[in-house]
């Protein structure tokens, strides 16, 4: 979502997974949440009407990924839904809730009353965790990590976020938004995979492994150019915390959803997370946090 959008949108507004502190805790930790996404939805969908959309989306994510459920309950007023749900049948609208999902995580995250834009941000990250005031300390253009994309398996977004005069201006702020919301749009079309028939969530993957790149790309030039942002932003507890949060975040979600790879995401997605796990990526992001992270079948976790 572009900066002038989200800000348009923000004036028109005035897991289990109880894992609390993990970039200083020094037991394992793994980032789960609840999903039963084999949970039957077949009355829902045979009673969908263009009319009770907010009731299905609510009901189906309360049975299938409550998460959703909760995020649909917190934003039910947002008068923006409108935009992005398709409301002629349901396999339409189990197809839409990737954009969906990902633009209300925007306007939740976003919203005035939890975000000063480059000041402090906010992220919903499950039902049971939001973390608010987020400390940025500004930061620098995203634009400044292009030199380190020696590929072009995420050509497509760079073009977007990196190349565009406007969105390569922005600074973490636009990285770490866009990859919570990346978070939310993957899982909330991993748990209806079977109902999408279209091409509209076959991104959903990549973009995930995609900001993750970015957020560790934008680590290493802060370390590298910016060593007293770096250090200024490596003295943020929370901050540590959501970034080691997302790693692992982003490799459970990737792991529910490879099952479903051409549906949910081209090749390319497997290839940026590989580049993910390059010892350059892994080293700044440990050195960061603090905390080192499984690369075996538990990727979702620390050592």
């Amino acid at each position: 979502m572009s900066r002038t959008r989200v800000l348009s949108l923000m004036t028109a507004l005035l897991a289990l997974s109880p894992l609390a502190a993990p970039a200083v805790a020094s037991a394992p930790y793994c980032y789960e949440e609840p999903s039963q996404p084999t949970a039957d939805v077949s009355d829902l969908r045979a009673r969908f009407t263009s009319a009770n959309w907010m009731q299905t989306l609510q009901a189906v994510y309360q049975r299938r990924w409550p998460s959703g459920q909760a995020l649909a309950v917190a934003q039910a007023r947002d008068p923006y839904w409108n935009q992005f749900v398709r409301k002629n049948s349901f396999e339409a609208f189990a197809e839409s809730m990737m954009v969906a999902i990902h633009e209300e995580t925007h306007m939740w995250d976003l919203d005035p009353s939890r975000t000063r834009w480059n000041v402090h941000t906010a992220a919903w990250i499950n039902a049971s965790r939001q973390d608010t005031a987020i400390p940025l300390h500004d930061g620098f253009p995203r634009k400044e990590i292009l030199p380190l994309i020696k590929d072009r398996y995420s050509d497509s977004m760079d073009g977007i976020y990196l190349r565009d005069r406007t969105q390569g201006e922005y600074h973490l702020q636009g990285v770490l938004a866009e990859l919570n919301a990346g978070l939310t749009g993957l899982p909330a079309v991993t748990v209806l995979q079977e109902y999408i028939r279209g091409v509209g969530a076959s991104n959903a993957r990549d973009i995930a492994a995609t900001n993750l790149r970015y957020l560790l790309l934008y680590l290493r030039v802060a370390r590298d150019r910016h060593p007293t942002y770096w250090a200024t932003i490596k003295n943020e507890p929370k901050l540590r915390e959501l970034v080691l949060t997302q790693f692992l975040r982003t490799a459970y979600w990737l792991e529910k959803s490879a099952p479903y790879t051409g549906k949910l995401g081209g090749p390319d997605a497997d290839k940026i997370t590989a580049t993910n796990y390059a010892p350059e990526n892994l080293a700044v992001l440990e050195e960061f946090t603090g905390r080192k992270v499984r690369t075996d079948a538990q990727k979702h976790c620390t050592t």
